[in-house]
């Protein structure tokens, strides 16, 4: 646990010594488990934290209402503890909002974004809903999408806390389009082609914002991706690290 203004804040944190280190961010209404599947197959060479961002997992709720970038110097103040300064960033959805945020700000070696929003967002709850049953038919997602379904979707707000309702609405309506033209670091965009949530044209909005940046479509798959296809993810991450 990670003590941060008054909240215990979960991570995993697996040192293996390695020049880099990968850390991983979750969606909203997620946690840990969700990034585990792209994680674990690195565990055994490089330095990998996962972490539950606060409101989420095991992790306490921020006292005040949070923006992206109070999300991203929490995570910066995290790394300083570790002593952790070179970085691959990984993020999904909210998580790679927050990752926009936190490479604008602070030095990133690379930077992956799955299905990450960046700009003002009507939110559509019910169909995360959708998404998740269908990922619920996948073999490889059942498990995890079955776990997942009382924290995420249209429960996102009605079950929410009246302090994390309103994180979300900031969320929503926080635009990111300035945070991305100040990162430099090579950044890859990994989107499925079927993505309802944030959809594929966004991807190549954030292409054209992003300096060193490129677009990896998934075809057929959805907001989730990185899993229905995780060995081609871990692929990608392998050869990216290189």
């Amino acid at each position: 646990m990670f003590g941060y203004q008054d909240i215990h804040i979960h991570y995993k944190f697996i040192d293996n010594h390695s020049k880099k280190t990968l850390v991983y961010l979750h969606g909203w209404g997620q946690n840990i488990e969700m990034m585990e599947p792209i994680a674990k197959p690195f565990m055994e060479s490089e330095n990998v934290l996962l972490i539950d961002l606060p409101g989420f997992g095991k992790s306490g709720e921020p006292k005040s209402v949070w923006s992206l970038e109070e999300y991203a110097i929490m995570l910066h103040a995290l790394l300083e503890k570790l002593k952790i300064k070179k970085i691959i960033l990984i993020g999904h959805s909210f998580g790679g909002k927050i990752a926009l945020f936190y490479a604008a700000k602070y030095p990133v070696e690379k930077l992956i974004l799955l299905a990450s929003p960046y700009k003002v967002a009507i939110p559509n709850p019910s169909l995360k809903v959708k998404l998740l049953k269908k990922a619920a038919k996948l073999p490889l997602l059942k498990n995890i999408a079955e776990k997942m379904k009382k924290n995420i979707g249209s429960e996102d707000y009605k079950n929410a806390t009246p302090k994390m309702r309103a994180i979300l609405v900031k969320h929503i309506n926080t635009d990111a389009t300035l945070e991305c033209q100040k990162i430099k670091c090579p950044t890859i965009l990994i989107w499925g082609t079927n993505d309802t949530a944030v959809p594929l044209r966004d991807a190549y909005e954030l292409e054209k914002l992003i300096d060193n940046a490129a677009v990896i479509e998934y075809p057929n798959c959805t907001h989730y991706a990185y899993l229905e296809d995780k060995i081609k993810t871990i692929q990608i991450i392998k050869s990216f690290m290189e």
